[in-house]
């Protein structure tokens, strides 16, 4: 159970090594889904057959199906990337409907949320996750860095 939010938190990477960095910042479970390709099963057996609460969903199309498996009745799965595609995954009227679920995309948010989210990170002491920092000078070894899907965390592009 995680100290900070009393969240029992299950994360899933294709990463063993990203896996034992996420536990070690306090993931309580962790899922390859390489070597576990039906890891929605392995989620609902360590839940009791229930599911989660929520799901942030980065997958898409490929692995939205699986979340929709994971997500408890009355659930809420947050929608934050597509990098498998735009496809529909499973998602239908009513798979919504029927299993009370809160479907939301996650977008970038206007100037005034930004600087919410500021204010929140300093009042918490929140410390994110850097993975590098890369001059703008040299943006193409970021996307790089992106395509390889190697990074663990965020990589930020330095203006100054």
């Amino acid at each position: 159970m995680n100290n900070y939010t009393g969240a029992r938190v299950i994360i899933t990477s294709s990463s063993d090594e990203k896996l034992e960095r996420a536990r070690a910042l306090g993931a309580d479970v962790t899922i390859n889904y390489r070597t576990n390709p039906e890891w929605q099963e392995k989620v609902r057996f360590l839940t009791n057959g229930v599911g989660v609460d929520q799901v942030v969903e980065v997958g898409g199309e490929g692995t939205l199906s699986r979340s929709l498996s994971s997500v408890r009745i009355g659930g809420y799965i947050g929608a934050i990337g597509v990098l498998t595609g735009f496809g529909g995954g499973g998602l239908t009227p009513a798979s919504v409907f029927f299993n009370h679920l809160r479907f939301q995309g996650i977008y970038v948010g206007s100037r005034e949320m930004f600087c919410s989210m500021i204010k929140a990170i300093e009042l918490h002491r929140l410390k994110p996750v850097i993975h590098e920092t890369i001059p703008f000078a040299e943006v193409k070894q970021a996307y790089e860095l992106l395509e390889q899907s190697k990074h663990f965390g965020k990589i930020v592009i330095s203006h100054s």
